[in-house]
């Protein structure tokens, strides 16, 4: 059993470990706490699928239009629920009007969200509150994406501390290419987008890191389908992303109220509770917006 040792002033106190008391209790915590799957949009629990074996225990669909599968285990796991959770993936891909009439009833879902139904890619997700390492030796081997996240719990006083861990392989070992993971790079963007805005968000995601780096920020640039964000671990802090096939804008996780004072901040997104603020080429400074940056970092550096 973990203690963990939080430290405020001169008081130190301990807190024992607690686990969750049943797989329910897991699942609910984690459906009720979006921000722990940040960029994924939860919009079921326990899916039942017909005469077909086993139930996903949640459907959700991420920012970049991918269904995603998420299967959560109280119990330590290992390599052997990748055969279980490949189930459900077989099953998404060969059931897209399911999907399709899931994400449709729901009623407070983005409206900017595109989803290719046709042609969509399935992400599998895995929670556990341990994982074992090896598993990630059978996750690259598969030809979907998978993240497995451990999450463990303390209480203290009615409040709940989640530690959220994504398993993630060395470097330093090379892995084959797997399907569906996406490269997203200049040709992707110029191809996907106007070829002319596609210069300049990248040009802007560029200046945006050159902006992080000099501020030391241990932040990692990483580019998707539909943005370029800058994150703190698996969590995005802030960054570039897309609105049309023209024009894109900075993104900021942070507060609502946090915009005071920008006025150019015209859309604000519950949901994914970031705001916008719409970039336009060659006059849209970077540096002018240091401020917003600063307090989206700060969420996540204390």
């Amino acid at each position: 059993m973990a203690n963990l040792f939080w430290k405020k002033g001169k008081t130190t106190r301990s807190l024992l470990a607690t686990p969750f008391k049943t797989e329910e209790e897991f699942e609910k915590s984690v459906f009720e706490t979006p921000e722990i799957l940040e960029d994924i949009f939860l919009i079921k629990r326990q899916i039942r699928h017909g005469n077909k074996t086993g139930i996903p225990d949640i459907v959700g669909i991420d920012t970049d239009g991918n269904v995603c599968i998420v299967e959560m285990k109280n119990v330590s796991i290992d390599a052997s629920i990748i055969p279980q959770v490949l189930q459900y993936a077989f099953w998404a891909e060969t059931n897209p009007d399911s999907i399709k009439s899931l994400w449709l009833e729901f009623e407070d879902k983005p409206d900017d969200l595109e989803i290719s139904w046709d042609l969509f890619q399935v992400r599998i997700i895995v929670i556990a509150p341990t994982i074992l390492p090896s598993t990630l030796d059978i996750v690259n081997k598969i030809n979907y994406p998978v993240d497995l996240i451990e999450i463990k719990r303390w209480v203290e006083d009615g409040n709940e501390l989640l530690l959220v861990n994504k398993l993630e392989e060395e470097k330093k070992k090379k892995v084959s290419p797997v399907r569906g993971l996406g490269v997203y790079d200049k040709d992707f963007y110029e191809t996907e987008y106007n070829k002319v805005s596609a210069g300049e968000f990248l040009k802007y995601c560029d200046e945006l890191e050159a902006l992080v780096q000099s501020k030391g920020w241990p932040l990692e640039k990483k580019y998707n389908k539909h943005y370029c964000g800058f994150k703190a671990g698996f969590f995005n802090a802030f960054g570039i992303m897309w609105l049309g096939s023209r024009t894109f804008a900075f993104f900021f996780k942070i507060s609502k109220d946090q915009f005071k004072g920008y006025p150019e901040m015209k859309r604000y997104d519950k949901q994914w509770k970031q705001g916008y603020i719409t970039i336009v080429p060659g006059k849209t400074k970077v540096q002018d917006y240091l401020p917003l940056f600063e307090l989206a970092y700060k969420r996540f550096a204390g």
